[in-house]
């Protein structure tokens, strides 16, 4: 294990000046109090599960990376509120890569691969390096961001964290991804869809900046999960149809009965085991999760009603058809870009509806998928007759190769036909018994 030293002892290091000092841009938005909070993939209430085990060596590992996170919370929120503005690096989008060795102060971490520099003996090094530079091509070639503040923020990744920690996040300036427990969870850089995420958490603090609790926090979440599920399905040219809608399908070890830690086409089914019990995540408003707005109650469930969103994303992908970061990607990216802190559910459903119309015309196929898909989990668009909803659900799945209004009038037509000639026969049936009879 590495010597750790205090932080403040890195300032004569240049190497990593930047972890104390501020640096060259500053960001355009201050993300101060609950947009400080600190982002993390694995939901507190499964860290409480594995408090539950049998198993003595996961009950530690799980509660020390509580531990862990706590402290880290807590320096978050200080440096948030002693250094003002958000700073931030310039440097084209470049990757740097550091090899924590099981040490949980990111000022002593070695270098262990740069973007100039050969790959790493490393897989954790070179899977983090590779997912950075994946979510940050995605990035710019469909979005045209410029990194994560849109001014070419420098992407630093931190591999190998503290000692079997159970989570990856994103802390305002960088993204620290565990090594998990080896039992229940394994090396969170083996998803790529996690890497995005936690890359999406700070494109998000830059751009609405989504305070972190209740239906914004959960809309946070979404966000993050929804473009890393967009990420995976764009290196895999996959379409909507094709994706498996997984987010850390490769986070669970081998051992554990699961899929993932959430499923976006279905919320509330990625796990059902004894250790974790049942995926508790709503797909609908009618099934929205009250929690208490407090660290134990998972800032108000943002990783549970972060299915609601998830799951109307998932609609409206499936509902427009073919790659999703081409139709539904656009309109919830500029549906962010024009959110504030404090957006709730309904604000964010109206704006996507209004964006679908605004890049795709109103009443097309994609505005019409988006309209029926926050119908669906109980988000109907403000202003919207439910009956118009409907009818551009039609038309919506008749772009998409399912029943036009005209065609199911056409094979309605055809039912009542066919049961007519039945009805005939029947009545000849019948007719023909009685005279025999």
């Amino acid at each position: 294990m590495a010597t750790l030293r205090p932080a403040a002892s890195n300032v004569a290091n240049p190497r990593r000046v930047d972890a104390c000092l501020p640096v060259l841009h500053t960001s355009r938005r201050c993300p101060m109090n609950r947009t400080s909070r600190l982002n993390c993939i694995i939901p507190p209430h499964l860290l409480k599960r594995l408090l539950e085990s049998e198993d003595s060596e996961v009950r530690q590992a799980a509660l020390d990376t509580m531990l862990t996170t706590a402290r880290l919370r807590g320096e978050r929120a200080v440096r948030a509120s002693l250094a003002g503005p958000t700073a931030t690096a310039t440097g084209n989008g470049r990757r740097t890569v550091f090899d924590c060795d099981h040490g949980s102060f990111l000022a002593s971490a070695a270098l262990a691969r740069s973007e100039d520099g050969p790959a790493s003996a490393d897989d954790s090094a070179n899977r983090a390096f590779d997912g950075l530079g994946l979510t940050r091509d995605f990035y710019r070639e469909v979005f045209q961001r410029d990194s994560i503040d849109d001014h070419g923020m420098r992407l630093d990744g931190y591999v190998h964290f503290s000692v079997k920690f159970n989570n990856a996040f994103w802390d305002g300036r960088q993204m620290v991804f565990g090594d998990g427990d080896g039992k229940m969870l394994g090396d969170l850089t083996r998803s790529l869809d996690v890497i995005a995420h936690e890359l999406t958490h700070g494109v998000t603090e830059h751009t609405a900046g989504l305070a972190y609790h209740n239906q914004s926090g959960a809309l946070n979440e979404s966000i993050s999960d929804v473009f890393g599920s967009l990420v995976k399905q764009w290196s895999l040219k996959q379409s909507a149809e094709e994706a498996d809608w997984l987010i850390g399908a490769d986070v669970w070890t081998p051992g554990i009965d699961a899929d993932a830690l959430r499923s976006m086409k279905a919320p509330g089914h990625a796990y059902d085991n004894a250790l974790f019990g049942k995926d508790p995540q709503p797909d609908r408003m009618s099934k929205f999760v009250h929690l208490p707005d407090t660290e134990e109650g998972d800032s108000g469930g943002v990783h549970f009603n972060s299915g609601i969103p998830n799951k109307a994303f998932y609609l409206a992908a499936v509902g427009i058809g073919g790659f999703a970061w081409e139709g539904a990607g656009p309109v919830w990216y500029e549906a962010l870009k024009a959110s504030s802190a404090e957006t709730q559910f309904q604000d964010f459903a109206d704006t996507t509806f209004q964006k679908a119309g605004d890049l795709f015309g109103v009443g097309s196929v994609e505005q019409s998928a988006v309209l029926a898909a926050w119908q669906e989990v109980e988000i109907p668009i403000r202003g919207v007759p439910t009956g118009v909803a409907r009818a551009r659900s039609l038309a919506a799945a008749a772009g998409n190769g399912g029943v036009s209004r005209q065609d199911g009038l056409a094979a309605l037509t055809r039912q009542v036909g066919e049961l007519s000639a039945k009805m005939t026969r029947l009545a000849k049936e019948v007719a023909a018994l009685k005279e025999t009879g």
